[in-house]
Parts: C-alpha cells; structure tokens; sequence
C-alpha cells in the first residue's frame, strides 16, 4: 500500500514521514520529489516553473512506485505536496490501475500557525522559506477538493510523532 501525506509545504510531511515508518511494519520512504530532481536533468524540457508540470513526473511517479512495491513489497510512506487536482487524479487512478492501494492524508494546520512554523525553520534558507510562504495561498485554494480527497490530520496542536501514530491507526496498524 501507499501512504501519502499531502499539506502545503513546511507541514511537517518528512518529519512525520519519518516518525511513520518506524511504526508502520515494513515501510519506507519513497520521495517522489527525487523523480522530479531526475527529469529536472533532461535537456529541453519546457520551463514550467515546477515539474509536476511535466505529464512524464506523475507517469513516473505511479511506476517508480509500482516497481519499488513489486520489488520490496511493504508499504511505501510518500511525502509530496499535490495541489492541483488533476494531477492528484492522474496519480491516484495510475496507482488503482496497478492495484496498489492509496491512503491519502493532508497534514494542516490553520493559516497562522503554518506562517509560524514556515517562519520559525531554521533549517530552511530564507528564500526556500519565502518560497514556501507565497505557496500557502495555493494550498488554501486547493482545500475544497483535497478535503473530498483526503483525510484530514490537525497537526496544530500534535507533534510529528503523535501525526505519525495517527495516520498509523487510520491505516489499521
């Protein structure tokens, strides 16, 4: 199976991640974001602004996916935002189509808490950090449909290890 956290960036998607395969037996992370660093190498790919842009990242995605699980088994804990719906679809049906089944999970909080946490990173450099913050207003447009699509963990007042034991439970493990 697949776990995916969604949540806008700087929720915390890799912390619980990783908080996640230490409770859930056999899994391990799968980082789509690295298929999108690999296609970013590939001369004259159109400039989009972003490679979940380019159709062959979402292809890519649901058959690296497919192959890791063919190949190890277990369960793969996916940590990628996914804000415009049409692509989650894409992703979403690839996985059905290859019987995988998909556990989809956003992790929120409310607006000023991100903007704190997002501000407050230490770890992230400040353009990475502005990046992030001038993304918030896309997450909260793609509400409507990823609350129809996902289910919902308030990160607001837990932390990284109770999201993970969450998700976990919601999983069945």
């Amino acid at each position: 199976m697949i776990v995916w956290l969604n949540g806008t960036f700087g929720a915390g998607k890799t912390t619980t991640a990783g908080e996640l395969v230490q409770v859930l037996p056999q899994a391990r992370l799968f980082d789509a974001e690295q298929v999108g660093y690999m296609l970013g190498h590939v001369p004259d790919l159109p400039d989009l602004g972003n490679f979940q842009h380019w159709p062959p990242w979402r292809h890519l995605v649901v058959e690296t996916a497919s192959q890791l699980l063919d190949y190890v088994g277990g369960t793969l804990v996916v940590t990628q935002t996914v804000l415009v719906e049409q692509y989650w679809e894409e992703i979403r049906s690839g996985l059905d189509r290859a019987g995988i089944p998909v556990h989809h999970f956003v992790l929120h909080s409310d607006p000023e808490t991100m903007e704190r946490r997002i501000k407050s990173d230490a770890e992230h450099a400040a353009r990475n950090r502005d990046w992030r913050l001038a993304h918030l207003a896309d997450y909260r447009e793609a509400l409507p449909w990823l609350r129809r699509s996902a289910q919902f963990v308030d990160t607001a007042r837990i932390d990284a290890r109770e999201a993970a034991r969450v998700v976990a439970a919601s999983v069945g493990e």
